[in-house]
């Protein structure tokens, strides 16, 4: 029998994608909002195609706060996009 693959849905566009095929936002204990790049970390964790596009449509569409029920400054999404680009550029 196949195994089944965990989807997970991107906070941005909306699509359904392998657990795998995504980036994980995660909110700790702490109330810190950081990119999850093991998918291992303790948290409340979100989803994000690794497109900087489902970025800027969950900020947008407040994907993320809906997500953590919480208001997220500017900063974190700058910072998000920092690490997003560290990440392209591998």
């Amino acid at each position: 029998m196949a195994k089944k693959v965990p989807l997970r849905q991107c906070v941005g566009c909306g699509e359904m994608k392998g657990k795998k095929e995504m980036m994980r936002v995660l909110k700790t204990a702490e109330g810190e909002i950081c990119l999850d790049i093991t998918g291992k970390k303790n948290g409340r964790g979100a989803y994000l195609c690794k497109q900087r596009e489902c970025l800027e449509k969950a900020r947008k569409n407040k994907g993320l706060e809906r997500s953590f029920k919480i208001r997220i400054p500017d900063e974190v999404y700058e910072t998000l996009n920092k690490e997003f680009e560290s990440i392209e550029a591998k």
